[in-house]
């Protein structure tokens, strides 16, 4: 063990008329602790929040959408089939998307209508997975016309568990859905009706999708919207979310103009850049706390250099070398800070597990999108809050021990 070591370790523990220098080095590790806990716990909620929002996200909205200009889409299957054949498409399905009112005897609220194909909505989106209560099976009966018998069966219709909650409604009720775009007659406009049966109730988690957003089946949809066989467009699920705008490109020059191809970063980029933003400045924000920990440690090792004065002058007068001093007080001044790092992230990732098992922080749903507090610990995020911790700690003892290796000897024993 080097001389430099062994002294910067010595210096560490007080003598018990320097309890004072002491306690103010316990402060110092604390403040570090405190700052990398604070750090890695807000951060890591930062991060869960941001993934958890965006699994809701691409469970409802596919990876990619493309549409085509003007009224639809029309030669969506061989559209689709083109989609397919690229490297990195796991798969694609067509949807229309309108808006309509849903009325029941408790009330009118103002929905979004997505079209599905039974046949493949599945393999793109989750959507069967969040039915919580009947299924998706009674969304392939067709529309009742007026020249049905009235015992004809009704066709199905998935709301979201916030919309039954607010027309009162479970599986099994009826419910009316009127368009907007009513059929013209002699006498004007009137409204269009169909009569759907609640077949399922589904929850995504986010109060937005679960209280706007209805499913019928793509035939339905095109039958009460009067698109013929058109379509909105195609969504598209890829294999890796990340390659997004590669494969986006590659599907726009395969089908060139009319149509255009929509990533869910584009679909969602002010959230998204808005939640990037914030993350950044809350990094920034708690690494003053770090840094008013080094300037504990740069006060601690000045009082430090100046009750060692005697010391560090009978060690020059032994030979040793300003840069041996300076070593000295940068090891004191950095084991305050590795300490404080580790414990910090002890504490830290302790916190963040007992938050993400026990889940004791609920949120309410309508204003945070979530109803806990979601957390996801990073270990190359940890690992950056350690790094900047130590750094910031190794550049508070530059000051101290520079002031310490240019103390003169003559001048230090001169006043003991």
């Amino acid at each position: 063990m080097s001389y430099e070591l062994f002294i910067g370790l010595r210096y560490l523990k007080a003598k018990r008329k320097e309890t004072f220098i002491s306690i103010i080095t316990l402060i110092s590790i604390s403040g570090v602790t405190v700052g990398v806990m604070a750090l890695i716990i807000v951060l890591s909620v930062m991060t869960g929040f941001e993934e958890d929002l965006r699994e809701k996200i691409l469970g409802v909205n596919a990876h990619l959408v493309v549409l085509e200009l003007g009224q639809g889409m029309r030669n969506y299957k061989d559209v689709s089939q083109k989609v397919k054949d690229i490297k990195g498409v796991a798969g694609t399905t067509p949807f229309t998307y309108h808006q309509a009112m849903v009325s029941s005897s408790s009330g009118v609220m103002g929905v979004v209508v997505r079209g599905l194909d039974m046949d493949t909505v599945g393999g793109v989106t989750v959507l069967p997975k969040k039915i919580r209560e009947g299924s998706l099976d009674g969304l392939r009966l067709p529309i009742r016309e007026t020249y049905d018998t009235p015992n004809a069966a009704i066709p199905g219709i998935v709301i979201g568990k916030e919309l039954a909650k607010n027309l009162n409604i479970a599986t099994g009720d009826e419910i009316n859905l009127v368009s907007p775009a009513g059929t013209m007659t002699a006498i004007g406009a009137i409204p269009r009706l169909a009569r759907f049966k609640v077949t399922g109730i589904f929850e995504f988690g986010m109060y937005e999708f679960d209280s706007t957003i209805v499913f019928i089946s793509i035939e339905n949809s095109q039958r009460f919207f009067k698109l013929n066989d058109a379509v909105t467009g195609i969504e598209v699920k890829i294999d890796n979310i990340y390659q997004a705008e590669k494969i986006a490109r590659k599907i726009q020059n395969l089908l060139g103009s009319p149509f255009w191809v929509r990533t869910w970063m584009e679909m969602n980029k002010n959230l998204f850049s808005a939640l990037k933003l914030e993350k950044i400045a809350m990094f920034v924000i708690l690494v003053l706390i770090i840094m008013v920990a080094a300037f504990n440690i740069i006060s601690t090792l000045i009082m430090v250099v100046m009750e060692k004065s005697k010391d560090i002058a009978v060690l020059k007068s032994m030979g040793a070398t300003g840069a041996g001093i300076m070593r000295i007080f940068m090891i004191e001044g950095l084991v305050i800070g590795v300490a404080g790092t580790i414990l910090g992230i002890i504490g830290g990732v302790s916190s963040c597990l007992l938050l993400k098992k026990y889940q004791f922080i609920q949120l309410p749903s309508d204003v945070y999108y979530i109803s806990t507090l979601p957390v996801k610990t990073d270990p190359v995020l940890i690992g950056i809050i350690a790094v900047s911790a130590v750094c910031i700690t190794f550049l508070a003892t530059l000051y101290p021990s520079w002031q310490a290796a240019r103390l003169d000897p003559v001048e230090a024993i001169r006043y003991e």
